[in-house]
Parts: C-alpha cells; structure tokens; sequence
C-alpha cells in the first residue's frame, strides 16, 4: 500500500450509522472524517468506489487477552491487534491479567508504552483490581483507561477478588465503570471435585458448562448487581452465557444505565451440541452453554437487556488446547472473525445491519466515554470499515492471522468479509493486505 495520503474520498457506500443505512460519500481529511454527504465533489489523494458495500463506524471491542508482556508465546499486542483489523476491529479494550498483572501504574505505563510502539489498532488497557491494590486502583487517571476490571472468578494469580470489604471499598468508591468477570468461584469448585471423583483426569469436554454452571453465573452476576444497586456504583457485567443472567437487567436505553451487560460472539454462535465436535477449542469461561441459554442471549440482545456484543479474544497455542480437560486452558480466538459471524446472523434474520452497529460500534463508545469514536460523523475520527456481504470465503489456517495459528471456526464458510479497514483515516488494511505504516493511537476518554 502507499504511504498515508493526506485526503480519502469513500464514494457510494452503504453507511449503517445511528440506526439508518443511506447511500453517502466520505472525505477523510488528517485523521478526521471531514464531510459526510450524498454526493462529495472534492479531489482527494485517495479515492474509494464502495458501490455495493457497507461502511460502518470501526468496531469497538472492550474485552480482548492479547497476552502481553508474559504471555507472548502465544500472542502478542501487534499480532492480535493486525487480526483485529483484518476483522473491522479499530478499537480493542485489553484485559489486566498478563504476566505481569496490569494492577498498578508501573505496569499500565509500561503496556500504553508497548502499544504505542506496536499496535495496529487504537487500545486502551483495563486497570485491574486484586484484594489489596485498592490505593493504586482508585489513583488511577479516568482519562486514560476505560474502566476497572474485576475478576468475581475464573482468575488469574491473585487477580480473585473475594473479599467483601474490598468489593464494597472499590464499588463505593470510584466512578469509572467497574466491568466483572461473573462465576461463584466456590460452586465452581464444587461441581469440579465431583466430576473429578466421578471420571479423575478424563473429564468429558462437554461437561465444561456443567461444572462452569448456571447457578454459578447467575449467583455471581446477582449478587454483583445487588452490591451495585447498594453503592450506586457503575457496573459492566462481562459475557453472559445463560437464559437466567438475562432477567437481572433491564431493557431500556443504554443511556438511562447504570447497570449494563454484554455477551460475545462465541455464546451467541455455539452451543453445547458442539462440544462433540469441537471439544477444548470451545472450552470458554464462562462456559458455551445450551442452545436454550443461546435463545435467551439472543432475545436479551435484540430487546436491549444487553447492551454490547465483544469477543473475549483468548488465544492458547493448540498443543495446550489439546490437554485433558484441567489442563486445557479456556479461551479462543475470535477478534478477525467476530464481523463475519455478526454478518452472517444479519443474513440468517437474526439481527438488522443497524442493531450490530449499535451494539458493537456506537454503545462502546458511550458506556466507557471514548472520545470521537464509534460513529460516523463529521469531526470524528476516521475509524471505519468496509463490508462485501456477497464476499464468500473459508476460515482455514492459511487465512488467519493469529499468532497461534488456529479458529474454532476453521471450516466454517461466511458470505460476508472486510474488505478495508480505516485507522484514524489511514487505510491500514485493504483485502487481506496490511499496511507498511501503524496510524493507531491510544484512546481518550471524556471524563
């Protein structure tokens, strides 16, 4: 690809934007979307045809692992962040439990300094809460991370925060949007000592969402959002997996919230009829649940219960994938495929162009505050992506771009791809190709 051209001229696409679709061109001018119209007469250093295409804002996704620093083995801030964008991801929130952990200053400044060098995408790293760094998380600048992640299970080192007083302390205390991992870790537990009894290291893979079960989400979830109701505190529950979790949040307008809720792609594609096949590499937690559970996500989705749709990029190399049951970690990697997957609900009549936009795109915006992003509009930052609903392909291995090198929707054909992705205006991919140029930027909040 060239170096960045000052001006681009997108003519003719689709734009999905504010719950319209209109045909309309785009001027890009320094990073900035400077003109949006039906017709832009201007010269431009770049000129685009969408005819036939779809152009929405670039995706927003607020929970990724890109598994740096500690974890590189398995991926990294610039691998992972390149599969975001050949997926319309310009935008990705990364979770604090690295090697090191993200649960102090030192260790934000030293990921922000990471990413500045290497990433592709524009990033923002959440601060993490433990049972004793309440000082450091509640000194942290609002203006420079999204918000505080909280791990109520499934944790790593000493990432499990189960003291009561310390729980009450961080939701009491601090106005970010405090967003939580919800499984009762002691039920957890529980289940886990009697299939051990009952099958010792051959645990069957579908017994994952019976173990990992509903009662433990939804006695995490409930009693997250009582403590929440009891502070007045501004809490983000992550990836809900079942029917039940649903009832506890309330369908109305993201902006009237102070409770909201998000489910990722892996919960609204698969159910536990896969295990079968596809065994440890559907191994989440929380667990792929029923295709009942599956129903109920997608009812909550559409009438807005929940409010934001992520993917819980996760990925482990497939050799640990392949360990018996303990020992294969849980995880996937989902952020290159997640628009397909949307894309391809739209034309199976389970979700419009418009409701995709808003849940991943426009709600991440304002639930965490980020500044001129996931919209399209005038000012904004250019952060766009182009979609070919009529653009068949295969996921097989040789068209990922993960560092670890697998999908769970290897095989899986998709009728709809990305085909250009925008960077704060710069082209950073254009089909199936990259860049020689980053033009990613940390996010900024308006707090």
């Amino acid at each position: 690809m060239p170096s960045k051209p000052k001006t681009t001229l997108i003519q003719n696409a689709q734009v999905v934007n504010e719950g319209n679709i209109a045909q309309l061109d785009l001027l890009l001018e320094n990073g900035f979307i400077a003109q949006v119209a039906s017709k832009i007469d201007s010269q431009a250093d770049l000129v685009i045809d969408a005819t036939g295409k779809y152009l929405l804002p670039g995706l927003i996704d607020d929970q990724v692992h890109f598994r740096e620093p500690g974890l590189t083995h398995k991926a990294t801030i610039e691998s992972e962040s390149r599969a975001a964008l050949a997926g319309g991801i310009t935008t990705f929130f990364e979770m604090p439990n690295t090697q090191p952990q993200t649960t102090s200053q030192t260790m934000l400044d030293d990921k922000l300094d990471i990413a500045q060098r290497t990433s592709w995408a524009n990033y923002g790293f959440m601060f993490g809460g433990t049972n004793d760094n309440l000082d450091a998380l509640l000194a942290v600048d609002g203006k420079q991370v999204p918000g505080i992640k909280l791990f109520l299970g499934s944790s790593t080192g000493n990432m499990l925060v189960d003291s009561p007083e310390v729980l009450k302390k961080i939701f009491s205390n601090t106005s970010l949007p405090i967003s939580v991992h919800c499984e009762d870790e002691q039920t957890v537990k529980s289940n886990l000592s009697k299939h051990i009894a009952q099958y010792g290291e051959d645990i069957p893979m579908d017994c994952h969402p019976i173990i990992r079960s509903e009662d433990a989400c939804y006695k995490s979830s409930s009693n997250a959002i009582a403590l929440a109701k009891e502070t007045g505190a501004r809490l983000h529950v992550f990836h809900l997996s079942t029917a039940k979790e649903t009832s506890l949040f309330e369908a109305k307008p993201l902006t009237q919230k102070k409770i909201t809720a998000e489910v990722c792609i892996h919960h609204l594609w698969f159910s536990d009829a896969d295990y079968k096949h596809k065994g440890s590499l559907i191994k989440w937690n929380p667990a792929v649940k029923t295709k009942a559970d599956r129903e109920g996500l997608w009812a909550a989705l559409l009438d807005d219960r929940i409010d934001l749709i992520a993917t819980d990029h996760a990925p482990h190399t497939l050799a640990e994938k392949e360990n018996s049951y303990n020992n294969a970690p849980s995880g996937g990697p989902m952020v290159q495929h997640a628009l397909s997957v949307l894309m391809e609900c739209h034309l199976q009549g389970k979700i419009s162009l418009e409701k995709v936009v808003e849940k991943i795109c426009h709600n991440p915006a304002q639930l965490f505050d980020i500044d001129r992003r996931g919209y399209v509009r005038e000012g904004y930052y250019a952060d766009l992506v182009l979609v070919d609903l009529n653009a068949p392909y295969t996921v097989a291995s040789d068209n990922l771009h993960y560092k670890c090198g697998w999908s769970p929707l290897e095989g899986e054909t998709f009728q709809a791809q990305v085909t250009h992705t925008f960077v704060n205006g710069h082209l950073a991919y254009e089909n199936g190709q990259f860049s020689n140029q980053k033009a990613s930027m940390a996010v900024a909040f308006k707090r």
